[in-house]
């Protein structure tokens, strides 16, 4: 699954260590999600598009099999 988490994150002037500590995981998680190593939980996505106001769909990108 892609994700705009970095581009949005960035252009909100917001650091991982920062979204890490409000969304109560580690910066670690948050460089996963962002590089595409990890996708979330269904409860983190809703923390992170509550947390940045969006919805889900606005921030995770879901392909599909075959694309």
């Amino acid at each position: 699954m892609k994700n705009r988490l970095e581009e949005i994150r960035k252009a909100r002037g917001i650091k991982q260590e920062e979204m890490a500590e409000a969304l109560q995981v580690s910066r670690q998680t948050i460089s996963s999600l962002e590089n595409g190593r990890y996708n979330p939980s269904i409860i983190l996505a809703f923390k992170i598009a509550r947390y940045f106001g969006l919805s889900i769909e606005e921030i995770f990108i879901y392909e599909g099999e075959g694309k």
